[in-house]
């Protein structure tokens, strides 16, 4: 099989599909490479380095989408990347399709086979493609809601932990999840008051276990909502439905009661946000103001550490680029039912259910197209 590792272009991404040494495991297994140009330099690797582990250098992205058999990604593709795509591709990458009309749309119409990194599952009922950049981006929704809350960002001048003599900052964690429990681990290390609402009590318990008394759980509901939103100084949205939009559970009246300077961070934005007030930012200009409280939107957050994300998500997702090239997507499907929870359109069908019920569009099981 020929795989194709094209230059990411959202806006201050840096990351890249496969790292040199990733592509010398493919290439041991007897298949072709081609990378596109200049792919890897914003994490230190140079063309001279995919070709010393067996890579091909493209040109344009062009020249990639046009030979290779599966496009490897990390970000959605983009609406010109998506003009690109055909019936014979195989796309893996993350895709959050859900909050994404048009890109559900160009990708029904291309009929390519879209296999999305965030919903593919384990015998755990974990995600394990997913579960890396939401570690990192949990760690830093807290280094972003820290500057957030500076006077010169916006914010009310708060310091995280505080000092003696001065109350820390008070931080309020929308699901106890990977993103959550993460967030909670640097905002206790920073020093600073940690509130958790997840509505599953078995998660409540392990985060209780983790961190004893260093954090407050409390079982989620609007009520507990309507009253922690009055007290907090920043919010972190982690809420996570595998597939789905996230739920809003931050309305526009919930902004409105917070302090003046209060931040937020919302992790969630990749599939739609979980904050009404929330809209996708960039990291060129990361955050804006919505009734006196400063809103960090970025959908790409793992983007500013590419290195460490681009070494931690090809660590996860290695073993299922060889696994499609090996058996071919068809096969490879057939034999990994937590690969094939991965499979969100294929061949002009909707095989994600979520995603579907989204856009009000007609669903088709994966199971009867691969059959």
């Amino acid at each position: 099989m020929i795989i194709g590792i094209p230059k990411e272009i959202k806006n201050h991404e840096y990351r890249v599909g496969l790292v040199p040494n990733s592509v010398r495991e493919l290439i041991a297994n007897k298949h072709q490479v081609i990378v596109e140009q200049k792919a890897g330099a914003g994490i230190g690797f140079s063309d001279q380095d995919y070709m010393d582990a067996g890579a091909t250098i493209a040109n344009t992205a062009e020249e990639v989408f046009a030979k290779a058999n599966m496009i490897v990604k990390v970000k959605e593709p983009l609406a010109q990347e998506r003009a690109l795509l055909t019936k014979d591709h195989v796309l893996f990458t993350y895709l959050h399709l859900a909050p994404d009309h048009a890109q559900t749309q160009d990708l029904i119409d291309s009929g390519a086979v879209c296999i999305a990194y965030e919903t593919v599952t384990s015998d755990n009922k974990q995600l394990p493609l997913l579960a890396p950049m939401s570690e990192i981006a949990g760690r830093m929704s807290i280094q972003a809601g820290a500057q957030a809350l500076e006077k010169s960002r916006g914010g009310c001048g708060l310091l995280m932990g505080g000092v003696p003599g001065v109350l820390p900052t008070k931080v309020l964690i929308l699901g106890g999840g990977t993103v959550g429990r993460n967030a909670a681990q640097m905002a206790v290390g920073m020093g600073a008051d940690v509130t958790i609402l997840d509505r599953n009590i078995d998660t409540l318990r392990q985060l209780d276990m983790q961190f004893g008394s260093k954090v407050k759980t409390l079982y989620s509901t609007p009520s507990a909502i309507d009253d922690l939103v009055k007290k907090t100084d920043l919010i972190i949205g982690g809420v996570l439905i595998p597939g789905a939009a996230a739920p809003k559970l931050i309305t526009k009246e919930h902004i409105r009661m917070m302090k003046e300077g209060s931040a937020i961070v919302d992790v969630a934005i990749d599939q739609g946000g979980c904050i009404e007030t929330s809209t996708p930012t960039t990291h060129h200009e990361p955050t804006y103001i919505v009734d006196h409280v400063v809103h960090y939107c970025v959908a790409n957050m793992p983007g500013a550490v590419a290195k460490t994300s681009t070494f931690a998500l090809n660590n996860v997702t290695l073993p299922y680029i060889l696994k499609l090239a090996n058996l071919g997507y068809k096969e490879a499907l057939k034999q990994d039912p937590h690969l094939c929870n991965g499979l969100n359109v294929m061949h002009g069908h909707v095989t994600c259910e979520e995603v579907a019920q989204a856009h009000d569009l007609p669903y088709t099981p994966a199971s009867t197209l691969i059959s």
